[in-house]
This record gives C-alpha cells, structure tokens and sequence, in this order.
C-alpha cells in the first residue's frame, strides 16, 4: 500500500459492495429453495425486539450437550398474510414470464393506499378455471401477499406487497394448493414449524453519512498528522491517475439489505401477550396476534418488516427445541 513499510489488509469486504441504500424498504429475495410439500415457501413479520432465555442444548457435537444453555432471542410479530392474487410464470428462452393474474375478489380494505384498485373484478372462478385449462404452459406459481399491519403492534395501516413461490411436487398440486387459499389468510404456523432453520432478509439500521473509520474500520492516524486523523493515509499512487474502488471512503453507512442464513425458530405463538412484557416493547408496543422466537439476532431496527424463507442450505432433520425458561421484562 504505497509507501508503507509494513503491509496491511484491505479493508472492508467485496462481498458487501456497493454501499449503497437500498431502493426498497421491503427486502428482495432473489433465490427460493425446492419444497416438495405444497406449502409457501416464505412468511414475513414485523420485528418488535429482544429478549433472551435458556434453551436444552440438542446438537449432539457440542459439549454442552443435555444442559441448559443461554440464548438471546429475536420476537417477530407475525400477523397472517393475505393472499390477494396468483401469478402463472412460463418459461421461454429469455426466463420466466408472466403468463397470467389471479386476483381474489376478496382484498383486504387497506389495500387501495398500495396500488390503485379496479372498480370491478372479474370472477376469479372463471380466471382460475382458464388458468387449468392452459396448466401445461405453466412452469412456476406464486402468490401475491399482502400484509396486515393493523393486526400487528405498530400504529400502521398501509400493507406491504411481496410476491412468495408454492411448493409442491409439480404444477398440478401447486395449482390445487393456490386454488384453496386464494382469498384467504395464511397464518406462520401453516409455513414453518418450531425447531426448523429459516434464512432472514431484511434492511439494515441506516446511519447515514459516515467517514472511513466508521465505515471500513481503518486505524486512526497519528496526532501530528497533517490535516486530518480520521481519514486514510494514502489513497493511491501517481499512477494511475485515479482513485480505486477497494480504497476506503467516505459515504453511505446502513439502510443495506442484508441475508443471514441458518436462523433456528425456537418458538411459534398464536397469542401475543405470553411475551409481550409489562408495558410492551420499547419502541414498538404490544403484541396481540401470533408470533416467532428466533435464535439470534436479526438485522433492522425495530418495526422493520423481516422476511422468512425456508433455508437453502439448512440441516435435513430438525427437532422441537426445548425452552426452559424466556425473560419477560
């Protein structure tokens, strides 16, 4: 690195570029594992904080093996999602493309503060019966979500809008499957179960505009350096006439979205007030409907909309968790 006399690592990950915000408070998902159960393939919830508890640690490797164990633990309120529309994909030579909509004629009222809605739907008898006739032309199903955010603890009314693939042996029990909860609410317990591995996706804390110690960690510089101590030594040479990329600036800091994989569901709750503490959380209120307790933490703040999936590289067998106790403030 220029003219140092010892050499250095390169700060910060190219796995992580660009730093930039990201355009969508709602994380993308750009992968969906195989599910031969006719099923969704992911849930989403609304993180509303931390707590921790002891756990009976199962995993035969550790040598911790049959004690109790600590374990910080993440609380997701999970309102059920609605499920407003089916999409049909066709695979051509340039991918998938929509072949055709299934819209329910049943919507939740909130809905109309998303996306404008037509004064009139047609049946969605009709539309799913041509959907079967042209089944053969079919390659993928998904589902067209909303969520319920009234149900949920924050002071919040308009709905989220995500899109989640069907699992299913193939398209026939996919279509069967989409066919019964087409205008319904699915709840998280018809998704995943208690024990099972899931990946998180959601958008990070921001932090704003933040100078290269804080954002790529680099060492201050000497108090008798000249004009400045948090910034970067050197951040090139003569030539090239130009600034690299790899080299630490300043700039944008969080509001990234980010996956974390192999996250454990400890717990899966129908009713609320069995974790909400006195008072409810800090900064995000009371928990009335189902909830999750997952292991770990999560990334975003608080009232952050937290996307589950099935894992894609998780265990083959899991087992229910045994919890032995969980602190409620």
């Amino acid at each position: 690195m220029g003219h140092r006399r010892k050499s250095a690592p390169r700060r910060g990950s190219m796995a992580f570029r660009p730093r930039a915000r990201a355009k969508r408070m709602v994380a993308r998902i750009r992968y969906w594992p195989e599910v031969s159960e006719p099923k969704l393939l992911g849930f989403a919830g609304y993180k509303a904080g931390m707590t921790y508890g002891f756990v009976i640690e199962d995993n035969k490797d550790s040598p911790n093996y049959g004690k109790e164990v600590f374990c910080p633990i993440t609380v997701l309120d999970t309102p059920p999602l609605w499920v407003c529309a089916v999409r049909a994909y066709e695979q051509t030579p340039y991918g998938l493309k929509t072949l055709t909509e299934v819209w329910s004629e049943n919507l939740p009222k909130d809905l109309d503060r998303v996306l404008t809605l037509p004064k009139s739907l047609p049946p969605s008898g009709e539309s799913l019966k041509r959907l079967e006739e042209n089944l053969d032309r079919v390659s993928e199903l998904r589902v067209i979500v909303a969520t319920v955010p009234r149900e949920a603890g924050i002071h919040k009314k308009k709905p989220e809008l995500m899109e989640i693939p069907v699992g299913g042996k193939d398209v026939r029990e996919k279509f069967d499957y989409v066919k019964n909860i087409l205008g319904k609410r699915v709840s998280v317990s018809d998704v995943f179960s208690e024990g099972e591995y899931v990946d998180v996706a959601a958008i990070t804390k921001g932090k704003g505009f933040a100078g290269p110690v804080k954002r790529f960690g680099v060492h201050l510089l000497q108090h008798k350096s000249r004009k400045t101590k948090r910034g970067v030594g050197c951040i090139g040479p003569w030539s090239p006439a130009t600034v690299m990329y790899t080299v630490p600036r300043a700039g944008q800091l969080g509001f990234f979205q980010r996956v974390e994989y192999n996250k454990r569901i400890l717990k899966i709750g129908s009713d609320g007030k069995e974790i909400t503490p006195k008072g409810g959380f800090h900064r995000y209120g009371v928990i009335r409907g189902p909830y999750v307790l997952i292991k770990g933490s999560v990334p975003g703040p608080v009232k952050r909309l937290i996307r589950l999936r099935h894992a894609v590289r998780g265990p083959e067998t899991f087992s229910k968790p045994q919890i032995t106790y969980i602190h409620i403030g």
